[in-house]
């Protein structure tokens, strides 16, 4: 008589458990990143604040510690150029197998590099930065205690998920962020470690910095269903101003060829010509939440909107074109808050609006300009949510947000991330490119993989399929198997053909 045996699959609580490891790691470091940027840009708006009553003299003193601050960033980047920029192009490129990045490295040269450039007052986000520090946090604890290539990437995607969690207060957001924008998977092992990751980082980023949203700007009225015509006209144009930002984003990388000066060098320029900014519009400086929380209490006029959009527009481009450690992702939510209140002002103009609404079209323009620019529609919805501390609107901002990134998507508009990685991989020098590695690739509805035999399907040349994962099972890739959606292949290829692989496979019937 054959006797029934009980036992406990550990595998997914060991998932939660180390992405609750992260988390913890993350939370402290990113805290630790956020709090040091607020501190340093409140010391720098009191700075300029100081010199304008008079004290013209501290000028000399400013110039002169900008110039270390540039000096120090780019012997940082010198040495490690993948702490340059917001760093999330870096993690996708991790996560894609195309990049291999030392975490120790990473970690503490884009930790100081990220505090001195962001908290000088430039136009830089830190939630790029947190989410590749936590990506290195949790690359760092995959390889201490030596997990397998899967759970790495696993770790890593917490990490990135955690990063921003702590950065935002948004751990939902965290979490589909590296779904649809990072990973481009629904992977059960990346989001159960990623969720577990972000609720942790996020109770430590809220026990430093307390219970309140982000971007809390208050009550919102509730829009009209009336209203929504207007609402339809606020996603085409900030459908078209984020495709706009998109090609000015990646030309503004180009034009600082120009200068001849040494890649790592490029830094100076905006951290010399903040100086005069940071004397004319202290507010302004820094990613911008400040601006979108004064809108809460009072939306100025067109003009004031127009010139602070035009500003924060082209300091943002030559900010972030420097290469210099830091985001884009909190500029372009303010600039998204900006254009929305200047289209809502608009509608007051002609009489279509009344002004109370005008709240709701700056906080549906974040949502709107970022599924844009970063066509992740559902992370701009969630982060908004999240971020806003508002539940009332979800129709309003997934309506704008699909009408935006429709714009953008028929003009053929990439991926912001996606656009920078390319660029990133296509600046790589071609080292190693005959090393053999793993991609993991999902199988995805309406691509050539989905319902077809393994034999069937017209493999690259150096390329093999080495396992197929189906939920918790692990398939032999026998050549009659028949791959379904929501299935992993795992493919070993040639890394110089990585990116070809990847490409063939995901490509829509």
């Amino acid at each position: 008589m054959q006797k029934n045996t009980f036992h406990f699959n550990t595998n997914r609580l060991m998932v939660i458990i180390n992405g609750a490891l992260v988390g913890v790691l993350t939370g402290i470091v990113v805290s630790v990143f956020r709090m040091s940027i607020e501190h340093s840009l409140s010391w720098w708006r009191d700075m300029y604040t100081y010199i304008k009553n008079g004290h013209w003299s501290m000028l000399v003193l400013v110039v002169l510690i900008n110039l270390v601050i540039g000096v120090i960033v780019a012997l940082l980047v010198k040495k490690e150029p993948n702490i340059a920029g917001s760093g999330i192009p870096q993690v996708e490129g991790q996560l894609m197998d195309q990049l291999h990045l030392n975490c120790f490295s990473i970690l503490w040269r884009k930790f100081v590099a990220g505090i001195l450039a962001i908290g000088s007052g430039l136009m830089l986000g830190r939630e790029g930065p947190s989410i590749q520090l936590g990506a290195a946090v949790g690359q760092g604890v995959a390889e201490t205690i030596k997990v397998d290539h899967s759970q790495k990437k696993s770790l890593i995607a917490a990490g990135a998920a955690s990063g921003l969690a702590a950065a935002f207060n948004a751990p939902l957001a965290g979490v589909m962020f590296v779904l649809e924008e990072i990973y481009h998977s629904f992977s059960p092992v990346i989001w159960l470690g990623a969720l577990a990751g972000s609720v942790i980082a996020d109770a430590i980023s809220t026990i430093v910095f307390g219970q309140t949203p982000v971007l809390a700007v208050g009550q919102l009225p509730i829009i009209p269903v009336r209203l929504y015509g207007l609402l339809l006209i606020l996603g085409l144009v900030l459908g078209l101003l984020g495709f706009l930002y998109q090609k000015t984003l990646l030309a503004s990388q180009k034009i600082y060829q120009w200068t001849h000066l040494p890649k790592y060098l490029n830094g100076l320029i905006p951290l010399m010509l903040v100086i005069p900014l940071g004397l004319f519009w202290s507010d302004g400086l820094g990613g911008g939440n400040n601006l979108v929380l004064a809108l809460g209490h009072h939306v100025p006029g067109i003009k004031i909107l127009l010139a602070m959009v035009l500003v924060r527009f082209i300091f943002s481009m030559i900010s972030y074109g420097s290469g210099l450690p830091g985001g884009i992702f909190l500029p372009i939510l303010t600039l998204g808050a900006l254009n929305g209140a200047i289209i809502g002002q608009i509608f007051v103009i002609f009489g279509w609006l009344s002004a109370s609404y005008l709240i709701d079209f700056a906080v549906i323009g974040m949502a709107a300009y970022f599924a844009a620019i970063g066509k992740a529609p559902f992370t701009a919805i969630i982060l908004i949510i999240e971020m806003v501390g508002s539940v009332t609107h979800v129709l309003p901002l997934a309506f704008v947000s699909l009408v935006a990134y429709l714009v953008v998507d028929l003009c053929n508009g990439a991926p912001i991330y996606e656009s920078l990685l390319n660029r990133l991989l296509q600046n790589q020098e071609e080292d190693g490119d005959q090393q053999l590695i793993t991609l993991e690739v999902p199988v995805l509805a309406g691509t050539v993989l989905e319902d077809r035999e393994i034999r069937d399907i017209d493999w690259l040349s150096q390329s093999l399929i080495t396992m197929v994962k189906r939920g918790n099972q692990s398939l032999l890739p026998a050549g009659d198997l028949i791959l379904r959606p929501g299935d992993i292949i795992y493919v070993r290829t040639a890394q110089a053909e990585s990116k070809k692989v990847r490409a063939s496979l995901l490509l829509k019937m």
